[in-house]
């Protein structure tokens, strides 16, 4: 990518939902790889142009990736000399200026790409979110909208580590043990804004029980809806149960955003 080209990739993340951290080297002194005005662009699997490569490269990328996982709004300044604790015999000096961009859509983590999460999937996208689907069956998410970040993944437990902080979940897979598993995580990760585990209250109960058993609090599984979705909601078929449990994630992250 030429470097004039970055306009264009933040415009082209920005439709597509993503968050990003543009950074930018605002001064230097003596020798350095790059000049002031060089620009990176970093998300939390891939990154464009370049500031020099090397360990500043690589520190400033950890700097990038730390700030999305953390969930950071506000921009950071900082100050690298490039000498032996950087590996780089330059010997000068860089201002770095990391600015994140698009955090505040909310991140909605499905987990599970059946029916009924095939039907979420195409509601959620209408929604300024950002969506992340993950299930691993390949095949099952080879047709998901635009934007959607689709992960095929014999662990999914993994996507549930690598989500942002307060993201909201849907747990919907085609086996009801790694449905416990996976709620067991996204709940210990003590951050969730949202988990919704589709099922019954027969499902909620036995989950309630065995996650008891592994030292969850009462207060830890009140955060847990299962059955996900609104109650007045009743129907059966995926569309009737993707609107109920779509209208539970907008009504929580309405109230999330006051």
């Amino acid at each position: 990518m030429d470097n004039d080209d970055w306009i264009t990739r933040l415009a082209e993340l920005r439709e597509a939902g993503m968050s990003c951290v543009l950074v930018t080297v605002m001064g230097e002194r003596g020798s350095v790889p790059r000049g002031g005005g060089s620009k990176m662009i970093i998300t939390g699997e891939q990154s464009w142009l370049t500031i020099g490569g090397g360990q500043l490269e690589f520190r400033c990328m950890e700097i990038a990736r730390e700030m999305l996982q953390q969930g950071e709004s506000q921009p950071r300044y900082e100050q690298f000399s490039l000498g032996a604790r950087f590996a780089q015999c330059c010997g000068g000096a860089v201002s770095v200026f990391f600015e994140p961009l698009w955090n505040s859509r909310p991140q909605v983590v499905v987990l599970g790409a059946g029916h009924v999460g095939q039907a979420l999937i195409a509601l959620l996208a209408t929604l300024p979110c950002q969506l992340v689907w993950a299930d691993s069956r390949a095949e099952y998410l080879q047709h998901a909208p635009q934007g959607v970040r689709c992960y095929c993944e014999t662990e999914l437990a993994d996507v549930v580590t690598a989500a942002a902080p307060g993201s909201y979940f849907v747990v919907m897979t085609h086996n009801h043990d790694l449905d416990l598993q996976l709620a067991e995580k996204v709940l210990r990760r003590g951050d969730c804004r949202y988990l919704g585990v589709i099922g019954s209250q027969t499902k909620r109960q036995r989950f309630r029980y065995r996650l008891e058993g592994k030292g969850m609090t009462a207060g830890e599984l009140e955060t847990m809806r299962c059955p996900a979705g609104i109650a007045e909601v009743s129907g059966k078929l995926p569309a009737e149960i993707a609107v109920s449990i779509a209208g539970e994630i907008i009504a929580e992250y309405q109230k999330d955003r006051g």
